[in-house]
């Protein structure tokens, strides 16, 4: 078998295992990549599989962004920010980002952020209300929500 079929055969099976790994969840640019490297594939042959993967839509970076973004909100709880910040992580583009922030509507995400500030504000309880008040900013923050937004949320719950 010449060289160059030899080739066309690596590419065509690597393209079938690389298709079936963006079949079963959606995902970045990035991870295909290092999929790619980790299976040593390098160069023209690494950018010619993702660019075929982006022609038949296996790969779409918006997409995964926004599916990303979603479940992150809806099964995690997790704040804009540390959605944004997992998403630049994976290299996802600023274009790609601002799209996945329009999937989390505003009503939903304070109705969430109002339900995680009652329950952790249980879950922290102390005899010191601002030590309470302390704990569950720095643990919502931590989750991503923005400071001023769990300050208002958690100054305007009573605590007893």
């Amino acid at each position: 078998m010449p060289v160059s079929n030899f080739k066309v055969l690596m590419n065509d099976l690597i393209y079938n295992k690389l298709r079936h790994y963006c079949a079963y969840q959606e995902r970045c640019h990035e991870e295909v990549r290092t999929k790619l490297l980790s299976l040593k594939i390098y160069g023209n042959n690494l950018e010619e599989i993702i660019n075929k993967l982006i022609e038949d839509d296996f790969l779409n970076e918006e997409r995964f962004a926004k599916a990303y973004a979603g479940g992150k909100f809806r099964i995690k709880k997790w704040g804009r920010g540390k959605i944004i910040n997992e998403l630049k992580k994976r290299k996802v583009s600023a274009y790609c980002i601002n799209k996945a922030m329009l999937e989390i509507g505003q009503e939903d995400y304070l109705l969430t952020l109002n339900k995680l500030v009652s329950v952790t504000l249980k879950k922290y309880k102390t005899n010191n209300d601002f030590e309470t008040k302390n704990k569950v900013t720095r643990y919502l923050i931590s989750r991503g929500y923005e400071s001023e937004l769990v300050w208002d949320l958690v100054n305007k719950k009573n605590l007893d």
